[in-house]
Formats: structure tokens, C-alpha cells, sequence
């Protein structure tokens, strides 16, 4: 779960793995969680989380499991030094200290996109068709991933995947890799979220 620490600055010696990168921009992972953040005061609460599960589609049992799950394993990670609180915020400038293990690596120990291991990921996983993943090959690609005991990390990774397989997964039932990369960037979140928002409210006026 903890990373590592390294120097701030890209690495010079691979020019393709932070492809499509701005150098002011260059912690990803802190987009991908900022939609959770309702009020963008930088902190995520429980509740925001939850808010924000919602609002991509989820119900509200699972809405309430993620919040619980995530606020409580990923807050005192992201808040180095301070004593524990109960409301269990989550510091998204922190949010690559939490960085769990059995993961796929697209992210560094910095938060930010590595588009070498992005594509990796499907070349590797991807059998049937380079553009997408089918569900058995997801699950394929968690085994793969597994650290040795690291149940918190299979146990993480395994729930990530599965309810972006659930949500997104197109209607041959497959997660195509635009979608997948849309996830990394965190721009798949306010996507689903308008769509849902629309869907509500074109129901309204039917």
C-alpha cells in the first residue's frame, strides 16, 4: 500500500511514458479522485464519497460500502503526521501515498499516468480484440497483478475493477479501452455522471 520515494522530476530516460502529459500536470491519479471532492475544498469526506457514487449510477448499498471502505482505508495514508479523525477525510494531494499494491502500475509511486504500462496492460491482457477486455480477461489480469498476500491489495483491486465492469461495460459486455483510459484520467466519472444527470432528467419530461 505505501509507496515509495522518488525524485519529483520525469524520468529523462523513457520520453513516451508520460505521453500526453502536461509537467504542471503531472499527478493524474489527483484527477482521478477530485470528482468525489463536492465542494473542491481538496478533502474528501465519507459523505462526499458517497455523493459521488451515486451520481455515477451506483445504489445506495454499494454507495455506502465504497465510502466506508475507501474514506476508512485511504485516510490516514493521505494525512502523514496528523492524529486519526472519525470523519476520515481523504487529502487529495496526498491521495498517491495510498496507492495500494496489485495494482497494474499505470500510475507511479507519484500518482501520475504511465502510458508505456497503459499499454502494456492490453497487449498483455487483451486475447480476443487490442480495443477492449472481456470479463474473463479481467479477472485474468487481477490474478496476474496479485503481490504475494497482499489480500487489502487483491481485495482493493478486485472491487475497483468489478464495479467499473458493471457500470461501463459496453452493451457486448466488454470494457473498451477508451473507457478504461477515461477511468485513469478521472474524466470518465463526470462523463457517467452528466449522462445519468440527462437520463433523469429527459424521464422527467417524457
Amino acid at each position: 500500500m505505501a509507496s515509495t520515494h522518488v525524485s519529483g522530476k520525469v524520468p529523462a530516460n523513457d520520453d513516451n511514458q508520460y505521453e500526453g502529459m502536461s509537467t504542471n500536470d503531472q499527478n493524474i491519479l489527483q484527477k482521478h479522485v477530485a470528482f468525489f471532492d463536492q465542494n473542491n475544498d481538496g478533502i474528501v469526506y465519507p459523505w462526499e464519497t458517497f455523493k459521488g457514487f451515486r451520481e455515477i449510477g451506483c445504489g445506495v448499498l454499494l454507495s455506502s460500502a465504497a465510502a466506508l471502505f475507501i474514506n476508512t482505508g485511504l485516510s490516514a495514508k493521505t494525512r502523514p503526521g496528523k492524529c486519526p479523525s472519525m470523519l476520515f477525510p481523504i487529502e487529495i494531494k496526498n491521495i498517491q501515498k495510498a496507492k495500494h499494491g496489485s495494482d497494474t502500475g499505470v500510475y507511479d509511486s507519484h500518482g501520475r499516468f504511465i502510458a508505456s504500462r497503459f499499454e502494456e496492460l492490453f497487449r498483455k491482457h487483451a486475447h480476443t480484440n487490442p480495443g477492449y477486455l472481456t470479463s474473463d480477461e479481467l479477472m485474468g489480469m487481477l490474478k496476474e497483478n496479485r503481490d504475494p498476500k497482499d489480500y487489502v491489495g487483491w481485495v482493493a483491486s478486485y472491487s475497483e475493477w468489478k464495479i467499473l465492469y458493471m457500470l461501463c461495460k459496453d452493451n457486448n459486455g466488454v470494457l473498451t479501452k477508451d473507457t478504461v483510459r477515461a477511468v485513469y484520467d478521472g474524466s470518465l466519472f463526470e462523463r457517467m455522471a452528466k449522462d445519468k444527470a440527462a437520463a433523469a432528467s429527459s424521464g422527467k419530461r417524457a
